[in-house]
C-alpha cells in the first residue's frame, strides 16, 4: 500500500490543522493506521493510532484531549484533527500502516508515508 500525507503548514499556537492521508494500492480497511512526529535531533514519536473499523483509538499524552484521529475507510484515507496547537508540535508528520497488529513503536508499521510538515508559531 502507498500512503500519501497532506495538510501540514504554519499556523499560530493556539490554531488548528487537519492532516490527511491518502491510502491505494491495498485493501485499506484491513490496515491498522497511525500517526507519528519527527522534530529535528529527535526519535520519531508516537502520536496516535486507530484500529480497521475505526472503533477504537489511542493517544500519546502529549496530544491527548486536542488531537482526534479518525478514517473513511469509503475514501481510504485517514485523518488527523490537531486543535490547540502548541510550538512544541512542530515536527514533520507521517502516517502508517500495518496490517497485523500495530500499537505505538515504529517498528511495528511496514508502510510509511513520505510525511508533511507541522510548524506552529508561538
Amino acid at each position: 500500500v502507498q500512503l500519501q500525507a497532506s495538510g501540514g503548514g504554519l499556523v499560530q499556537a493556539g490554531g488548528s490543522l487537519r492532516l490527511s492521508c491518502a491510502a491505494s494500492g491495498g485493501t485499506f480497511s484491513i490496515y491498522r493506521m497511525g500517526w507519528f512526529r519527527q522534530a529535528p535531533g529527535k526519535e520519531r514519536e508516537f502520536v496516535a493510532r486507530i484500529r480497521r473499523a475505526g472503533g477504537s483509538t489511542y493517544y500519546s499524552d502529549s496530544v491527548k484531549g486536542r488531537f482526534t484521529i479518525s478514517r473513511d475507510n469509503a475514501k481510504n484515507t485517514v485523518y488527523l484533527q490537531m486543535n490547540s496547537l502548541k510550538p512544541e508540535d512542530t515536527a514533520v508528520y507521517y502516517c502508517a500502516a500495518n496490517n497485523d497488529v500495530a500499537y505505538t513503536d515504529p517498528v511495528e508499521y511496514r508502510y510509511w508515508g513520505q510525511g508533511t510538515q507541522v510548524t506552529v508559531s508561538s
